[in-house]
C-alpha cells in the first residue's frame, strides 16, 4: 500500500481493498472472490447465474459463454451438414480430396502470383509516395473532392491510399489527428465507403490487365470510370444519412489543437539521401506488399475453394477427387437468373456470377477465379469491364465494413453503410456494362 499523508484517504489499489458498503444491498458479485475462485479452479461455480457484465469485469473484459450451450450443437449440425451435402453428391473422400487439391492449386497458381504482384506494386507505390508523385496527384484531384463528393480535399489521400493497398488503409489516416481535423463528423462517417470503393484497386487493375485480350485495357478503364462515378453516388447518399444524425457543423475532432504540420502542404520523407530513400522505399513498399499478399491468402484459399466447388460440376469420367470437380450449384442459380443477368450485366455464362459473389468476401479470391474462366473462353471484354468494377467496388466489404465502421466509432451506421455499398456494387456493374457497350459502338 502507498502511504498517504494528506487528509483524503488514498483510493484502494486492489479490489480486495474496497470496504463493503453498509446499508445497501450488493447486487453484483465480489470480484476479488471471483478472482480467488478462478485461481482455485472454481470459476464455473462463481460465474454461474452471474450477470454478463460481472463476468467481463472479473476476466479482464473477455466475453464468456457457457462451456456447453446451444451454439455448439448448432455449429456441429451445420458443419456436418456441409460435408454431408458435398459427400452425398461427390462421395465423402472425393469431396475432401477435391477441397485440398483445389486449395493447393489456388495457392500455387493464384496466391503466389498475387503475392509477387503485390510486392512489386507495393514497392512502386512506395516510391511514388516517397518522392511526391502521390502528393502531386492529390494536389491535382483535391479541388474535385468538394464539388463531386462533398468531402474535404484531404479525402483524396484516403482514395489513393486505399487504391494502392486495401480498404482498411483509411484507418491509418483516420487515427492521425493532423488528418482528421480537416473533416466534419458527418463526413468522417462516409470515409469507409470511399476507402472500400477504391480498395485493392491497383491489384484488381493490374490483374485484369495481365489477362490476354485486345480490348481489356479499354475494359479496365471503363470499369475504373464506373467505380469512380458510383463512389460519388454512394458517398453522397451516405452523407445525407450522416448529416441527419450528426448535423453539418460538428467537427470530427473537437479538441484538434495545433497540428505539427499541414498534411496537404507538407509530407514526411525517409532519412538519408536520394539513393538511400529510394532503396528504403522500395524495400519498405515491398514488405508492405508482402503483408497485403499474405493477408489475402485465407480469403483466396477458403472462399475461392468453396466457390469453385460450388461452381464446377461432375466431370465426364465421374468424380475422382481432383481439381475442377464440384456440385455445380452456382451455374444452376446462374441459369435461373440468366434472363436477368445477361441484359443487365452481360454475363454470357451463368458461371461468371461466381466472381462478383466471391468479391463480397474477398477481392483477391474473386480475381483468382478469372484466369481459369478466361482459359475456357467464357469471359469477354465486356465481362472484364463489369468484373473490374464490381470486384474493385465491393473488394470484400462484407469482411471489412463492420470492423472499419467500428474503428471510426460509427457502429450505429454500419447497416446503412453496408446497404448502400451493396447497391453501389450492382450499380457499378450495370454502369460498366452500359458504358462498354457505348464505347464499343463508338470504336
Amino acid at each position: 500500500m502507498q502511504q498517504n499523508d494528506g487528509a483524503t484517504p488514498a483510493p484502494p489499489e486492489r479490489a480486495e481493498d474496497i470496504p463493503p458498503e453498509t446499508g445497501k444491498k450488493n447486487d453484483s458479485y465480489d470480484v476479488a472472490a471471483a478472482d480467488a475462485a478462478v485461481a482455485a479452479g472454481a470459476g464455473a461455480q462463481v460465474f454461474e447465474n452471474e450477470p454478463q457484465r460481472g463476468v467481463k469485469d472479473a476476466c479482464g473484459g473477455k466475453k464468456l459463454k457457457k462451456a456447453v450451450g446451444a451454439e455448439g450443437f448448432v455449429c456441429l449440425v451445420l458443419v456436418a451438414g456441409f460435408f454431408v451435402a458435398f459427400g452425398c453428391v461427390m462421395g465423402f473422400s472425393n469431396a475432401i480430396n477435391t477441397m485440398f487439391n483445389t486449395a493447393f492449386m489456388l495457392l500455387k497458381d493464384t496466391v503466389f502470383y498475387l503475392l509477387a504482384l503485390a510486392v512489386l506494386m507495393g514497392a512502386i507505390s512506395a516510391v511514388l509516395s516517397e518522392f511526391g508523385v502521390v502528393s502531386l496527384l492529390n494536389k491535382a484531384f483535391a479541388p474535385l473532392m468538394g464539388p463531386l463528393y462533398g468531402m474535404p480535399g484531404a479525402t483524396s489521400i484516403s482514395l489513393f491510399t486505399s487504391f494502392l493497398s486495401d480498404n482498411p488503409a483509411v484507418l491509418t489516416l483516420a487515427n492521425d489527428r493532423n488528418y482528421i481535423r480537416y473533416f466534419k463528423k458527418y463526413q468522417l462517417g462516409a470515409l469507409t465507403n470511399i476507402g472500400t470503393a477504391f480498395g485493392m484497386g491497383l491489384i484488381v487493375v493490374v490483374s485484369m490487365l495481365s489477362l490476354n485480350g485486345e480490348h481489356f485495357g479499354i475494359a479496365v478503364v471503363v470499369g475504373l470510370l464506373s467505380v469512380f462515378l458510383t463512389s460519388i453516388l454512394v458517398t453522397r447518399l451516405m452523407l445525407l444519412k450522416t448529416k441527419k444524425v450528426f448535423g453539418k457543423d460538428e467537427p470530427a475532432l473537437k479538441d484538434a489543437g495545433s497540428a505539427e504540420y499541414d498534411v496537404l502542404k507538407m509530407r514526411e520523407v525517409r532519412e538519408g539521401g536520394v539513393f538511400q530513400r529510394l532503396i528504403s522505399s522500395l524495400l519498405d513498399g515491398g514488405a508492405g506488399g508482402v503483408k497485403v499478399g499474405v493477408s489475402i491468402i485465407p480469403g483466396v484459399l477458403i472462399i475461392a475453394t468453396l466457390v469453385l466447388m460450388l461452381t464446377n460440376g461432375k466431370p465426364e469420367g465421374g468424380y475422382t477427387g481432383g481439381v475442377g470437380e464440384g456440385v455445380g450449384l452456382i451455374p444452376m442459380i446462374g441459369s435461373f437468373l440468366s434472363p436477368v443477368l445477361k441484359p443487365l450485366f452481360g454475363f454470357g455464362s451463368p458461371e461468371i456470377i461466381a466472381v462478383p459473389l466471391t468479391a463480397l468476401g474477398s477481392a483477391g479470391a474473386a480475381i483468382g477465379l478469372v484466369p481459369e474462366m478466361m482459359s475456357r473462353g467464357i469471359i469477354t471484354a465486356s465481362n472484364v469491364a463489369v468484373l473490374t468494377a464490381m470486384c474493385m467496388f465491393w473488394s470484400g466489404y462484407l469482411s471489412t465494413h463492420v470492423s472499419m465502421m467500428d474503428a471510426l466509432n460509427f457502429r450505429s451506421l454500419t447497416g446503412w453503410s453496408i446497404m448502400l455499398h451493396t447497391v453501389g456494387g450492382l450499380v457499378a456493374g450495370l454502369l460498366a456494362n452500359g458504358l462498354f457497350a457505348l464505347v464499343s459502338l463508338l470504336l
